[in-house]
């Protein structure tokens, strides 16, 4: 049966960059994902899942099966803007199939990992997939504006709990088991105003913020390292400042900060590193959150706390990825990890579900201009989805 999905994946090769090149044709930034959502249904409907809905935060959710044991597929189907058009050489809308890929903003990051998902439910539905599960295969919405959220809303609105996922996100056709987690925090700085021929008078509060910035420089360089996900980070990407007039003293300046936690890093610890950096009478760290209104009307949200998560090299999930991969293609597969963020810190970080990566395209071409996936990898990604389903 292994070589039976193999060799439909190729006959599928085809239609699964068809499939990816109608959805990257629309356009579908976070919270803006209805007709890309409205597409990804008829897909799976053509395909023949045996359930295709949408859920009230606008997640679409494609099911086969009625089992007990329960895997889930998840892809997010916002994505980023396109940045300066001057960058691409094509247009980012455009979808082109041409020398072997699809062309496109969201064709890596992350589209490509559903339109493989949908021709992987076509192709157990086709050899008569019969095992005792239910397999849900998710194309998530508003994880580039608030990663997890999406499967915050799954889990506990939707009562929906797997026993395994497969996140979909670019991997380069390597099985990745953790990522470092992430938060945003803010640092507020409050000064007194004078008039700016006295400075003297007054307490600049961006002489604060700019002697904190330094400190926090320090920090990054001083911060906690895992031998698997590697170092922590911290960087601001913003500063922003007040005061009456622009002559005065400044009596306001605001921080954001960017924290990249490691193993055994947590938001308690985040929070308490920049508290020792600044003087509490006259500055305040905060943990910022997350609530906007979906597509469908719906206003959700959570902390931007992101838990870090890595599953054991020795889990059942990790071994089973390894040896699908290896029954497919005859080698082992690369097992690494993440640079960037997922939708599993919530899956993993904060319900512990055992997740790990599997994707078509190469993650350094996430939010970048020129994005492309190999159409290779597509048929690749299809057919590892629909083996894993024979196998976990």
């Amino acid at each position: 049966m292994i070589n039976q999905i193999k060799s439909l994946s190729e006959k599928y090769k085809d239609l699964t960059a068809e499939n990816l090149s109608q959805l990257v044709k629309i356009k579908s930034l976070s919270t803006q994902e209805k007709n890309v959502q409205q597409m990804l249904m008829r897909q799976m409907s053509e395909a023949g899942f045996d359930e295709v809905r949408m859920d009230g935060l606008g997640n679409v959710i494609g099911r086969i099966g009625n089992g007990k044991k329960i895997l889930a597929f998840d892809g997010h189907m916002d994505t980023v803007d396109m940045g300066n058009l001057k960058n691409w050489d094509f247009d980012p809308l455009s979808g082109e199939i041409k020398d072997g890929f699809v062309h496109g903003r969201g064709s890596v990051d992350q589209k490509g990992g559903p339109a493989s998902f949908v021709t992987a439910g076509k192709i157990l539905k086709e050899i008569g997939f019969d095992r005792d599960m239910t397999i849900y295969f998710v194309g998530s919405v508003i994880e580039e504006d608030c990663d997890g959220l999406c499967w915050k809303y799954i889990v506990e609105e939707e009562g929906i709990r797997p026993d395994f996922v497969i996140s979909t996100e670019p991997t380069n056709l390597n099985i990745y088991r953790g990522q470092r987690g992430r938060m945003e925090m803010h640092v507020e700085f409050h000064g007194v105003s004078s008039h700016g021929s006295a400075p003297e008078r007054g307490k600049n509060a961006i002489y604060m913020a700019s002697r904190a910035a330094l400190e926090i420089e320090k920090l990054n360089e001083s911060l906690k390292s895992d031998d698997f996900l590697g170092k922590g980070s911290i960087t601001i990407s913003e500063i922003i400042s007040d005061s009456p007039s622009l002559c005065a003293v400044a009596d306001y300046a605001r921080l954001h900060l960017d924290r990249r936690l490691t193993w055994g890093e947590t938001k308690e610890s985040a929070v308490k590193e920049i508290e020792a950096l600044i003087d509490p009478e006259n500055a305040k760290v905060s943990l910022l959150d997350y609530k906007e209104k979906a597509f469908t009307g719906l206003e959700y949200g959570m902390e931007k706390y992101y838990p870090t998560w890595k599953m054991e090299a020795d889990h059942l999930i990790v071994k089973t990825g390894e040896e699908v991969f290896e029954k497919l293609y005859g080698k082992k597969p690369i097992t690494d990890k993440w640079t960037f963020s997922t939708n599993g810190v919530t899956i993993n970080g904060f319900y512990g579900i055992p997740i790990i990566g599997f994707g078509p395209g190469n993650e350094v071409l996430a939010h970048a201009p020129n994005e492309k996936v190999p159409v290779s990898d597509l048929v690749v990604a299809s057919a590892f989805y629909a083996a894993f389903a024979l196998m976990i």
